[in-house]
């Protein structure tokens, strides 16, 4: 072995005894008889001292050493009771260069974070030094480890899947890879392991799991990583929607309290339909952090002679704002004209009346109506927010978002979490205006055939279902649609043939013609829950070698061109 022992190692037990550290030089202090040396593995930092100049002769920071020395308890005065190793170092003896540091650093080491995404991405080997992404990705295989082992004890086998396989529409766009032995046909990379761990259902394996990486082509997002991602999938025969979320709220509750010192929301988690989350909280990812709710106020605004509001849904937050300055609802207007809003109305409850420029609009009647409607107190605000039914509620949204932010309501050390049920099976392409699929095309209908077959589309829902903390979507999932005859309607009023089903999901279609047990599952996404345990507000921070927000790898030079010979055995053609 290189080392006795590693950088957090060594207390104050260890006096006196001759250890070997190996690391990276993390820094050197020129403390004119003494230098000293702060050396930097994994686990931690020791501070090293030299008394001969001539041993750091040539020695860079982050230049690979091996140490040996005799450890001694520091000085009172130098006790540093921020590191685990503070009360002692290592002076040393003799010194090895294990690799040398020949090129300038084109960041600091600690300040990595503070760096341009192309110059961190380009030097990922030198970003993930920062103790900081270092321990994230720490973090992200003890999750990893964790939630294996906690699937496994709930009876659940863990099951590959294909990387290569045909492509499907699963509602993004498909990594394509030509294939060499047949002439113009490609192999797709996997959007998920849905068909497949279905079919591991009717195979009759009744609990899978696996953390399956996923690839699609689709742009980043702050919680969204292109290209590629991993998710905690897992699937249940014989199972209905409630057996599916326990299992979920039972994993993620543990793996968060784990490794969180907040507090998180303890099972079970609330359940809200989707019909409540849009109404409620503007959105089908509520952070129910932020305690305020959206009030639907269209038909007491339908009676009130307010020219904004006339023909139009209207939304209504009450928030406390009292002791607030002019400013902050200044500021709220400048918000609500930022996100494409006209205006943002508001009423002031003081001394028993409204204040504010919609108060005038209002009869004495009126306005004891609205403050029993809203329930509102002295010196509560009425924000009134009102557009078209496809904005009205999204915008509502953004200004519970706003108003939680500005008046300190989301606290700050809590994981709440929810499921969203009840999603709408079908709904209407605002480019085709044909009917499509919400969510899962393979998810079953509640009501099943019979409301298939009866019901208009768009009022009919699934049972289908996401799980939701602190706003962000952790996952989806579904009971699935087993019978044959269900999803042979299904895919019809969303415009596919009984042939077209066939072709594109011939087997799984086939499958479920040999006896399939009823099955449900979900794939909670890894990344995201590693980027809420981390603290982090970029999913790239918790990814060991991310692709950029232009979905290029920076550090390998992907995509890259290939060989013309490359080009001719793949069969492929550049246009």
């Amino acid at each position: 072995m290189l080392r006795t022992h590693h950088c957090n190692e060594l207390r104050d037990e260890h006096t006196g005894m001759e250890a070997t550290l190996a690391g990276w030089v993390d820094t050197i202090r020129d403390h004119g008889s003494v230098k000293f040396l702060d050396l930097r593995d994994q686990h931690g930092v020791t501070q090293i001292v030299f008394h001969d100049d001539a041993m750091l002769e040539g020695i860079n920071r982050e230049t690979v050493i091996a140490v040996t020395g005799v450890v001694r308890a520091r000085d009172a005065e130098n006790v540093n009771p921020k590191l685990g190793t503070g009360g002692i170092e290592l002076h040393a003896e003799g010194i090895t260069v294990l690799g040398a540091c020949r090129k300038g650093l084109p960041f600091e080491i600690r300040d990595s974070v503070a760096t341009r995404e192309e110059v961190r991405l380009k030097y990922r080997f030198l970003d993930l030094r920062n103790p900081a992404l270092h321990q994230n990705i720490v973090l992200r295989s003890k999750v990893i480890s964790f939630l294996r082992k906690r699937m496994e004890e709930l009876g659940f086998l863990e099951i590959q899947t294909p990387i290569l396989t045909a492509s499907s529409p699963e509602g993004a766009r498909d990594y394509l890879v030509p294939s060499r032995k047949f002439k113009g046909k490609f192999y797709a990379l996997p959007q998920a392991p849905q068909q497949f761990k279905q079919m591991l259902m009717v195979s009759g394996f009744e609990k899978y799991f696996q953390i399956a990486p996923c690839f699609r082509d689709e742009d980043a997002r702050c919680d969204r990583s292109p290209g590629e991602f991993y998710q905690l999938d897992f699937e249940m025969a014989f199972a209905e929607q409630e057996d599916v979320l326990n299992v979920a709220e039972t994993v993620l509750y543990e793996v968060f309290t784990k490794f969180s010192d907040y507090a998180v929301s303890p099972a079970p988690f609330r359940r809200i339909t989707y019909h409540d989350a849009i109404m409620q909280y503007g959105s089908d990812k509520p952070d129910l952090r932020n305690p305020l709710l959206i009030r639907d106020l269209t038909e007491f605004f339908a009676h009130v002679d307010i020219k904004a509001f006339q023909n139009k849904p209207v939304r209504g937050i009450v928030a406390d704002c009292a002791g607030r300055p002019r400013s902050f609802f200044d500021n709220s207007l400048q918000y609500a004209l930022s996100i494409g809003m006209k205006g943002l109305g508001y009423l002031t409850l003081a001394e028993g009346d409204f204040k504010g420029p919609l108060a005038k609009f209002l009869s004495p009647a009126e306005k004891e109506q609205l403050i029993t409607l809203c329930a509102m107190q002295e010196g509560q605000t009425l924000f009134l927010i009102s557009d078209r039914p496809d904005l009205v509620n999204k915008l509502a949204g953004q200004i519970r978002g706003w108003l939680g932010e500005n008046l300190g309501l989301i606290a700050k050390n809590a994981f709440e979490f929810c499921f969203v049920i009840d999603f709408p099976m079908y709904e209407r392409n605002p480019e085709t205006h044909k009917i499509d699929f919400t969510h899962n095309p393979f998810s079953m209908p509640q009501g099943g055939l019979e409301a298939l077959e009866t019901q208009d589309p768009l009022r009919i829902l699934a049972y289908q279902y996401d799980v939701v903390c602190n706003g962000i979507e952790l996952s989806s999932g579904a009971v699935r649609n087993h019978s044959p005859e269900i999803m042979k309607k299904a895919f019809q009023i969303a415009g596919y043939s009984e042939a077209e089903l066939e072709k594109r999901f011939g087997a799984l279609y086939t499958a479920f013609q040999y006896g399939a047990p009823p099955h449900a599952g979900m794939a909670p996404g890894i990344d995201r829950i590693v980027m809420l345990l981390a603290g982090e507000e970029a999913i790239r921070d918790v990814i060991a070698f991310p692709l950029n927000g232009n979905a290029q790898d920076l550090l390998m030079g992907a995509p890259s061109e290939v060989s013309e010979h490359q080009l001719i055995e793949a069969n492929i053609k550049i246009r």
